[in-house]
């Protein structure tokens, strides 16, 4: 054996336990330090605890709570933008769209909405609204749960969506 290239070995090495528990070994260092052992460890013990590493499982609550959160939010955006029957300003355009949209007899979203079932050019040829317009009324309307034509979705979401 090469002198001088291993490390020391302690015949009598101290682990400790989290839960308290103690036992000595043989290792390379003399005090070793442990979360979890047999006397403490939930398929030892027999009872139902998560063992909790670097805070994974709040983490994972966390991203779980704010999933539901978010899954909340959307239907009540769908539910509130179930009407068709909502005036064009509830969405918030600048009042020189809204009197453009107003103009052309649009005044509810329902009309809107059957618009743009006729196509695109059907509003990009009313005279004020160019694709920059076409596309913020798009995101807007999808924003507030309305389903557009064209969208790729089933047609019980799109019945629910409209209704």
């Amino acid at each position: 054996m090469k002198k001088d290239i291993h490390p020391k070995y302690y015949p009598q090495a101290q682990v400790i336990c989290a839960c308290g528990n103690t036992w000595t070994v043989g290792a390379t260092v003399p005090v070793i330090r442990t979360d979890v052992c047999s006397r403490c460890h939930p398929f030892f013990t027999g009872e139902q605890r998560i063992v909790d590493t670097e805070g994974q499982v709040d983490r994972f609550r966390t991203r779980l709570q704010r999933r539901e959160q978010m899954r909340a939010e959307a239907e009540a955006r769908q539910k509130a933008a179930a009407s068709l029957e909502q005036p064009v300003t509830i969405l918030g355009l600048s009042g020189t769209v809204e009197r453009i949209l107003q103009d052309a007899g649009m005044q509810t979203i329902g009309d809107l909405l059957a618009r743009l079932a006729e196509g695109d050019d059907a509003l990009t040829r009313i005279r004020g609204l160019d694709l920059a317009v076409l596309a913020m009324l798009k995101k807007r309307l999808r924003a507030r749960g309305f389903v557009l034509p064209g969208d790729q979705v089933s047609a019980g979401a799109a019945e629910a969506g409209s209704s």
